[in-house]
Order: structure tokens, then C-alpha cells, then sequence
């Protein structure tokens, strides 16, 4: 067996694993990437290919690095299809927005980190966590065929959904979240198709739900006739034959005559609120490995990015001063819930929520609605509606007044779950007490919307 040291290993070279690995190595870290594809594949990952917010994105790897890969940069609005009311509902996305060739991107963020100092082990499947006394320090795993043993102060879990490191590490004396089943993901398959024509709404992002509310499709422009098209649903209901219901839909869309499958790939995605502890000794986990996505609507990029960065930078100063506690890492779960962490988790009840609603009751209200209090509710930052807006949407909503009704009391839940997670404790200890209030809260949402417990 080879066996190798560093200073940090990170298990992944998506969005969060190289952000994490550019912001270490630039600090003078020893720092390996462990990729389970071969160096030609890597950054190849299914994904919706929508970027929000890359003006704002951290600067370990800065935007002139990727910009290249933004191959559709005048989207400005989600379009959300209702065929069962033949109603399309616009809503304005704030901030910048962009749909991107996530190849390119992929391999655009691999390059950076590698300019940065970076090394990158591919074709190296990590099998197994070392750990002593509860403390992770490193992993072992084959590299083309060959047993091979990563030493490393802290562990980054980078490995996205389900991610294997969390089969095998022992977390039983730790905070680390392990509150973590399949039904709190969905699973997904998306093609890149070439069509024809160009596309008439390649200034959109388009939504559309599926005969079912646990399902829905996206066709994302990465171009006006190159389009990500998608769909998933959540794996706590009945399945669906992803590439069966997808080629259905497509062959109903008339801009889609004559397109061309260029690449296929399917994926399993979080769906749930933030890991409550995203740390434990000498071990970190980011991006998707740490649920770290919008439930609502599903952008993950920019949390991959800043939770990489916020990852390295706590390990940094963990190894500077011999110690990589949980305790010393804790200050990556604050950076994380102050940052976007929490409003991820409030915005997390109307997903709970919409598993309860009859899909048609659904997509009828859906129709009913004015853009605006959805895109007030989804990108201002906060669950409130502002009271002219209530008033517009009570306008439209004549005739659902019981979901209405059921909505409104959600929100109010949803404001004070933010709340709660706007005071997520400051140390391991006060974990506990901060959980059970927050457990409290949620039995409110699951009173109020009928919904099973999720968690």
C-alpha cells in the first residue's frame, strides 16, 4: 500500500472540493484532491447547469477563471409552465443570473485550484476513514487498482450526496449530523439536447411539474437551441422512470422535433434542510455532502462554493494551532448558518409543504399567482410578504383561500425557524438544547401542513 501525508485531503474536485482546495494550497497548505474519475472526466457532473449570483461568489478562485463557462448570460426570470390550466406564471430572479456549460465549469474550477498549488489524484476511489479516537485523519481508497492510504490533519468531505465517508466514519461521540435518510433526496436525470431552432424563452429558466407533486422538469438554455433539460422527484415518494417520463415530455414540446441528445447523466440531490453540524474532529464536510442546496429551488453552486472556502479556511487556522477539534472547526457551522445555512432551512418548510398539497390544488393556485410574492419569498432573503403584495396574491387566489390560509401559517412558521436558526449556538455543547428548540418548530409545520416528519 502506498501511503500518502498532507496537510489536508479533500474527497471530491466538484464546486465545494476545489474551492476548499485553491483556498488551502494559496495559504501554503500541502493539499490532495482525491477524484474517483479519470483527469478527462473529471468536473463532469449532472447538474441543472443555473448559476446564481457569480458576481458575489468567494474569491478563492476568481470569476475571471470561470467566466467562460457562463454560456448564457442574459436569463433574468424562472418560467414556470402550468399545462393543466394552460397558464405560464413569470417571476423576476434578482441579482446575476446565468446558465452555464458545467463540463467547462467543472474543469475551469479543477484548473484553478491546480494553479493555486493544489494536487489532484484521479481515478482514486476512496473506500474507508481513518480514525482514532474518534478523530478522522484521512482515508484510504484505491488509485488505479492500487491500495492506497491518505494521511491528512482535516478531513473535507467533498463527496456530494450521500456521500460514503459518512457510511464509514464512527460519529457516535460527535455532533456531526447523522439524522440523514435516502427520502430527504431526490433523484435526478438530466440530457443536453440540441435543437433545431432557436428557442423562444432562452431568456428564462422553465419549470414544470410532473403529473405528480413529488415530480418536476426543467429546460434550462445553456444557449438558444443547447438546452438542459431535467427532471426529478423526491425519493420518499413513488418512483418515476426518469428517462421514460422525460423523452414523454419532450416529444410533446414542438421546439424539440428534430433535437439531438448530446449527453446524458443522472444524479441523487439533497433536499433537506443544512446538516445541524456540519463538522467533527479532523473532519469537514461541504457543498452537497453537507445538504448545503436550496430545497425550494434547488441552486447549489454558490453554497458549494462558500462552504468549500469557509471549510479550508477554519482547517488553516485549526492546523496553525495543533489542534483540530470539533471545537476548533465549529466556526465553519456559524459561517455557514449566518451566511445562507439558515435561510436554507426556513425555505425548507415549503418543501415540506408541497408534498402535502394535491398536486392540482397545487399547480391551480400556482396559476392563480402574481410573480412577485414568489420571487419576494424565494430570493429577498426572507419568508415574509410585504402586505401590498399580500393583498395582489389574495386577489388571485379567490377560490383557494384554504391553501392560501395553510401557506400563510406556514410562513409564519417559517419566520420563526429562521429565527431560531439566526441564534444556532456558538459551541458543540449548546448543539443539544438548540436542536430540541428547533424540533418544536417543526412539529408546528408538520401539524399545520399534514406532512409526514421528514426528519
Amino acid at each position: 500500500m502506498t501511503t500518502h501525508e498532507y496537510d489536508i485531503v479533500i474527497v471530491g474536485s466538484g464546486t465545494s472540493g476545489c474551492y476548499a482546495a485553491a483556498t488551502a494550497a494559496k495559504d501554503g497548505l500541502d493539499v490532495a484532491v482525491l477524484e474517483r474519475k479519470d483527469e478527462e472526466e473529471a468536473g463532469h457532473i449532472a447538474c441543472g447547469d443555473a448559476l446564481k449570483g457569480a458576481d458575489t461568489f468567494p474569491d478563492a478562485i476568481p470569476k475571471s477563471k470561470i467566466e467562460s463557462a457562463f454560456t448564457n448570460t442574459g436569463v433574468d426570470h424562472g418560467r414556470f409552465e402550468i399545462p393543466s390550466h394552460d397558464a405560464v406564471l413569470n417571476i423576476p430572479v434578482p441579482g446575476e443570473l446565468a446558465v452555464i456549460d458545467r463540463w467547462e465549469f467543472g474543469r475551469l474550477m479543477i484548473e484553478a485550484a491546480d494553479d493555486a498549488g493544489a494536487e489532484f489524484h484521479y481515478d482514486t476511489v476512496v473506500t474507508d476513514v481513518l480514525q482514532d479516537d474518534g478523530q478522522v485523519y484521512g482515508v484510504t481508497g484505491k488509485r488505479k487498482g492500487e491500495a492506497v492510504e491518505y494521511n491528512a490533519e482535516v478531513t473535507i468531505d467533498a463527496a456530494g450526496a450521500l456521500s460514503v465517508l459518512q457510511d464509514h466514519a464512527d460519529f457516535s461521540d460527535a455532533t456531526f449530523d447523522t439524522n440523514v435518510t435516502y427520502s430527504q433526496f431526490c433523484s435526478a436525470y438530466r440530457e443536453i439536447v440540441e435543437v433545431p431552432e432557436p428557442v423562444d424563452w432562452d431568456d428564462a429558466l422553465v419549470f414544470k411539474p410532473t403529473e405528480r407533486a413529488s415530480g418536476y422538469l426543467w429546460y434550462f438554455p445553456r444557449t438558444p437551441t443547447t438546452i438542459n433539460v431535467g427532471l426529478g422527484f423526491q425519493m420518499s415518494e413513488e418512483p418515476m422512470k426518469l428517462v421514460q417520463d422525460l423523452r414523454n415530455d419532450l416529444q410533446d414540446r414542438p421546439e424539440f422535433e428534430g433535437a439531438e441528445v448530446v449527453d446524458k447523466l443522472g444524479a441523487a440531490l439533497p433536499t433537506r434542510r443544512p446538516y445541524d453540524s456540519m463538522v467533527a474532529p479532523g473532519y469537514i464536510a461541504v457543498g452537497d455532502a453537507a445538504a448545503l442546496i436550496n430545497p425550494t429551488t434547488g441552486g447549489g453552486i454558490a453554497g458549494a462554493a462558500y462552504s468549500g472556502q469557509y471549510a479550508a479556511e477554519e482547517a488553516i487556522g485549526a492546523i496553525s494551532r495543533g489542534d483540530v477539534s470539533e471545537n476548533a472547526l465549529w466556526r465553519h457551522n456559524e459561517r455557514v448558518m449566518d451566511h445562507f445555512g439558515a435561510r436554507y432551512a426556513a425555505l425548507d418548510v415549503y418543501n415540506i409543504l408541497s408534498t402535502a398539497i394535491d398536486v392540482e390544488d397545487l399547480t391551480s393556485l400556482l396559476a392563480s399567482l402574481p410573480g412577485e410574492p414568489i420571487a419576494e419569498a424565494l430570493y429577498s432573503g426572507k419568508t415574509s410578504i410585504s402586505p401590498r403584495v399580500a393583498l395582489q396574491t389574495l386577489k388571485g387566489a379567490m377560490g383557494h383561500l384554504d391553501n392560501i390560509w395553510q401557506i400563510y401559517t406556514v410562513r409564519n412558521v417559517a419566520e420563526d425557524l429562521l429565527d431560531h436558526y439566526e441564534r444556532y449556538p456558538d459551541r458543540p455543547s449548546a448543539l443539544p438544547q438548540w436542536q430540541d428548540e428547533r424540533d418544536e418548530i417543526m412539529e408546528c409545520v408538520y401539524q399545520r401542513t399534514g406532512a409526514d416528519p421528514k426528519y
